[in-house]
């Protein structure tokens, strides 16, 4: 880790290809965590670099991007060693069954449907579970 890296307040970062939902997820979050700083990422790619560039404190994770699945995504940061501690929040439109199974081997913290992304679960979510 750079010493700018680790001088920099933890981020939220939030991972959406679709605009309309990433706003979405950037006025709930800045509504219910105001002192939490964020940045975005439109697909895994961009994740990726955000993820090396940045301290993240937690991620919320769209299921469905261009370039792969989330769930998929989240068993490649558990194999890695300094990512694996990211706290992950999978935000999908439409979870399944098969989504919740993969996503508890991969350690994920919880999995929401986008219409249970609100100010009281993110709120919760971030005391129970982001890095400070």
């Amino acid at each position: 880790m750079s010493d700018k890296k680790a001088v920099e307040k933890a981020v939220c970062l939030i991972v959406d290809d679709i605009a309309f939902d990433r706003r979405m997820m950037r006025r709930v979050v800045g509504k219910s965590c105001p002192g939490l700083p964020m940045i975005v990422a439109h697909n895994l790619g961009e994740a990726r670099r955000r993820l090396r560039e940045r301290t993240v404190s937690i991620l919320f994770l769209d299921n469905s991007l261009p370039d792969g699945r989330g769930v998929d995504f989240v068993s490649e940061l558990a194999e890695d060693r300094d990512l694996r501690r990211v706290p992950v929040i999978i935000v999908s439109d439409f979870p399944s069954p098969f989504m919740y199974a993969k996503a508890q081997a991969a350690n994920v913290r919880e999995v929401w449907s986008k219409r249970e992304f609100v100010a009281p679960a993110v709120q919760r979510a971030v005391r129970a579970h982001a890095l400070h």
